[in-house]
């Protein structure tokens, strides 16, 4: 009997097992991306919302700063995306994401691919909706989405319309400012 039970654990683990593993070869790579954006989009919001935005326009204990290293202040949003994504690049999992804007205070931002162009002039057109699509790019194919960066917080219009390099001074609370480029290496 006890073998019996031992062999229909181990048989039971192994469908467990063997169940998770079709599970996750299933996920597609629009789900992927979108749950890796839902993770990026929601660490963002945080950090704009309860450390930048609270410490630095509600409490004025300290100030957000493209010069944070030298000014002794917090890094803005944006680059903490950036370093963010810096990291996930040097782990070489086939994933990578960037900022992009049509409207960009470092020029390095602006949508440069056929598909970075296209993505950023849908999701301008459809403030609602995602854009996909695939590219290949130095030989290898990727699933490209594109997703909203959107102003969630005052911390982020007034950097925006403040900054002497910014093409655009009139962003709002809740403006599309730019997108998310996020892609998932298909080979």
């Amino acid at each position: 009997m006890t073998t019996f039970t031992t062999k229909l654990a181990a048989v039971t683990t192994l469908a467990a097992i063997s169940y998770s593993l079709n599970v996750h070869a299933e996920i597609s790579p629009q789900r992927m991306a979108d749950a890796i954006f839902a993770v990026i989009e929601s660490d963002r919001a945080i950090y704009t919302k309860h450390v930048v935005n609270r410490l630095q326009n509600e409490e004025e204990v300290i100030t957000a700063d493209e010069h944070w290293e030298d000014e002794q202040a917090l890094p803005l949003p944006a680059q903490m995306l950036r370093m963010g994504a810096e990291e996930v690049a040097e782990k070489d999992l086939g994933v990578t994401y960037a900022l992009m804007s049509t409207w960009p205070i470092n020029k390095q931002n602006e949508a440069v691919t056929e598909v970075e162009k296209a993505g950023m002039e849908y999701i301008m057109a459809n403030p609602t909706k995602r854009f996909y699509s695939e590219e290949t790019l130095g030989g290898v194919n990727y699933f490209t989405a594109v997703y909203q960066d959107i102003a969630v917080s005052e911390a982020c219009v007034q950097c925006h319309n403040d900054h002497q390099d910014s093409p655009r001074d009139d962003f709002k609370v809740g403006d599309v400012m730019g997108g998310v480029v996020l892609r998932i290496k298909l080979d």
